[in-house]
């Protein structure tokens, strides 16, 4: 269906760029008008090929686990990272990049299946969570590339904090 909706867009911007070309001073109008109607055609048909995709059982259950895992990784490998002697330097801008950035993106890439799962509020309160935390990491890694080894400390920390609270936000969601 995809394959047909992005058919009829390109074809349309195609035929209507056509229609425009063949004569500058009188454009047929119901060439246009046609192609016009094709290419809606084809951004309506892609758009409900799109929904369904993202609000299907099976990738809303598969993105559910990813997010509960990838939030869970996070809050785990700080957890550990902040409750012994922390890492500094280059040491914690690899372990941020070896241990957080892929479980940072699993979460982010399967984001869009809250909205459909919780809600739009639900899942903007996850989000805001996870943002401020996902900040916070990223200013851990550069206050580490600086040299501020007590101030990464410090926003590590409060990473923590924000992505325990987004895991707290998306247990209640699942459990509602």
């Amino acid at each position: 269906m995809k394959n047909i909706a992005y058919l009829l867009l390109a074809g349309g911007f195609l035929v209507g760029a056509y229609a425009t070309a063949l004569d500058i001073r009188n454009v047929d109008w119901t060439l246009f008008g046609v192609a016009a109607m094709a290419a809606i055609a084809g951004v309506v048909i892609a758009k409900r090929a799109n929904r369904a995709h993202a609000t299907s059982g099976t990738v809303l259950e598969t993105n559910r686990k990813e997010l509960n895992e990838s939030i869970g990784n996070i809050v785990r490998d700080i957890g550990e990272m902040t409750a012994g002697t922390a890492a500094k330097g280059e040491e914690l801008r690899n372990w941020i990049d070896e241990k957080l950035r892929p479980d940072l993106r699993r979460f982010v890439d399967a984001r869009q299946s809250m909205v459909h799962l919780f809600g739009l509020q639900t899942y903007a309160d996850i989000m805001s969570e996870f943002a401020a935390g996902e900040r916070y990491i990223n200013r851990v890694w550069t206050s580490s590339a600086d040299g501020y080894d007590a101030e990464a400390e410090t926003y590590l920390g409060r990473a923590a904090e924000q992505f325990a609270e987004a895991q707290q936000q998306l247990s209640e969601a699942k459990g509602a």
